[in-house]
């Protein structure tokens, strides 16, 4: 049985808000979204599995339509989902009482439920969030009840305020697959157990590749009553998962060192190389580290101006002689702050520059007097 796992898509989301592509990756999350519909028409998908936060918040009945009439494009696929902390099922949520296509499932019930999809030898278990936060531990008591089907269970959550799992205590209650969503960083945390990560990164946090779970699980046919999933034995399946990069946009941190002879524009065209080598996917945190010569000060509205800049971190300090602006300043505030520092710093070098650095420039530039305080 062919499956795609998925999660935490966050449809209606305004990623990046208060920059000018905002509105453009708020559409993205949509096609993002339907370019999965179409994987799974283009593979054959015979189960998709929704973990969770497919909205961003409860949806409206207008959104839901747009949703299953593209559900309603691929009726060779069964599809089961499940409400997330996000999307949770309020009591006036269009969930309620949405007609879905035939190939849909909602378990919408805030207690375990199950369907079984027939045609799969397939039951899926799960429910819906009807509250924002879950203290619980609802998933380690929950077990598959034929051992003859395969059996998966859909969950959402793994942090304290979001139903806590364990993860050791989940994998041995006896599901083929376990498919997770709440976690943003995609990644296997069981032989059975993974989360697929959000489908799109959602802000500059979540670096690397995002995308969906493609999975494949066979049932072996022969396996004792007694030895399956009653004694933490491995669930009689041959399972096999991949991870699949399928978003639009990925972000990007990139590196720049600066030097005593870097200018803005010398650091303006590093930036801009390094993002080009990235294409078009790209939005980015540039962070600048070494040092400045004097009288540089890199603008961050120029650097903004190269395209997705998301952020700007500037690490950079003023290329300083210390013993020379010591020599210049003995008795004034600037010689006792350099020397109270070597002091406190107690030969950790590392230390005793990060600190010269900030109070030095603070104590140079204050009521523009730079000059002046430098005793030039």
């Amino acid at each position: 049985m062919r499956f795609i796992h998925l999660a935490d898509v966050h449809l209606g989301a305004a990623p990046e808000a208060g920059h000018e592509w905002a509105a453009q990756r708020g559409k993205e999350l949509y096609e993002s979204f339907y370019r999965v519909i179409g994987l799974c028409r283009q593979k054959r998908i015979e189960l998709l599995l929704i973990a969770g936060d497919l909205f961003h918040r409860q949806p409206s009945v207008r959104e839901l339509k747009e949703l299953n009439y593209y559900f309603s494009g691929i009726p060779d696929t069964r599809v089961v989902m499940i409400a997330g902390n996000h999307d949770y099922i309020g009591p006036h949520s269009a969930y309620g009482s949405f007609a879905w296509s035939p190939n849909v499932v909602m378990l919408s019930g805030g207690q375990i439920d199950s369907v079984y999809l027939e045609e799969l030898n397939t039951e899926v278990y799960g429910f819906s969030y009807h509250s924002r936060e879950i203290g619980e531990a609802r998933y380690d008591e929950v077990r598959p009840g034929v051992r003859e089907r395969i059996n998966i269970l859909l969950a959402h959550g793994g942090d304290a305020s979001h139903i806590p799992i364990d993860r050791k205590r989940l994998e041995k209650n006896g599901f083929d697959y376990v498919a997770l969503g709440h976690i943003h960083k995609a990644g296997r945390i069981g032989r059975r157990m993974a989360y697929s990560g959000s489908l799109e990164p959602l802000d500059k946090t979540e670096e690397g590749e995002h995308g969906v779970i493609v999975g494949e699980l066979i049932k072996s046919p022969d396996v004792e009553e007694e030895e399956y999933g009653m004694k933490g034995t491995e669930p009689d399946s041959e399972l096999t998962l991949r991870f699949l990069p399928c978003s639009l946009r990925q972000y990007i941190t990139i590196e720049l060192t600066s030097d005593s002879e870097a200018t803005n524009a010398s650091m303006l065209d590093a930036a801009s190389a390094q993002m080009a080598a990235f294409g078009d996917r790209g939005i980015f945190r540039i962070h600048l580290t070494g040092v400045r010569g004097e009288g540089i000060c890199y603008q961050r509205e120029e650097f903004m101006k190269l395209g997705r800049v998301a952020e700007i971190v500037d690490d950079t300090a003023p290329d300083y002689d210390f013993e020379a602006l010591y020599a210049c300043n003995r008795g004034n505030i600037i010689g006792m702050y350099i020397e109270s520092i070597k002091e406190r710093a107690g030969g950790n070098q590392e230390l005793e520059k990060r600190a010269l650095y900030r109070g030095i420039e603070a104590l140079l530039s204050h009521d523009g007097k730079e000059g002046e305080r430098r005793g030039y």
